[in-house]
């Protein structure tokens, strides 16, 4: 009998646990991914619009956006993004971590593409967890972002989830 209620406890505690959110990846699994090399970062710095996210189902969050600050080789980064559908805040250093890579809360971004003038970046991650568009400078124009969308399926995403906010 006491070894039935220890077993019925530890289905309780197990049943109760937090479960973590399953991983989710809008990237082929094993697909190469580039970062833009030439990337100058330095160019980066000002207020930017999210115009696009990488999500499963529609409508999880709004438009976000990011304030980069600093010079190149000390990014900030203030933002209010959606990423995989779900709000998140972000604050701190954007650290540079290669060419055209960076971490930003612990996470790799990687600028996959920018547009000649840098209007608008393309962001990836190689683990496929996320991916945005940001832009400046008003409402994104369909040339780039059929641009930024031929980007991500070279980089391997599935572009059917690319949602724009």
């Amino acid at each position: 009998m006491h070894q039935l209620k220890v077993v019925l406890l530890a289905l309780v505690l197990v049943a109760c646990a937090p479960k973590a959110p399953p991983a989710v990846a809008f990237r082929a699994a094993g697909a190469p991914i580039w970062s833009n090399a030439q990337l100058d970062a330095g160019r980066l710095t000002g207020s930017w619009r999210q115009s696009a996210t990488f999500a499963r189902t529609p409508g999880g969050c709004g438009p976000g956006g990011a304030e980069i600050g600093g010079r190149a080789g000390a990014l900030t980064l203030q933002a209010r993004l959606c990423l995989s559908g779900q709000e998140v805040r972000l604050g701190g250093p954007l650290a540079a971590s290669g060419p055209g890579r960076f971490v930003a809360d612990g996470q790799e971004w990687w600028v996959i593409w920018v547009d000649t003038d840098y209007r608008t970046l393309a962001i990836g991650t190689p683990s496929g967890a996320f991916g945005f568009i940001l832009n400046r400078g008003g409402a994104l124009p369909p040339d780039r972002l059929r641009a930024a969308r031929e980007i991500f399926d070279f980089n391997g995403y599935d572009t059917r989830f690319l949602q724009p906010l």
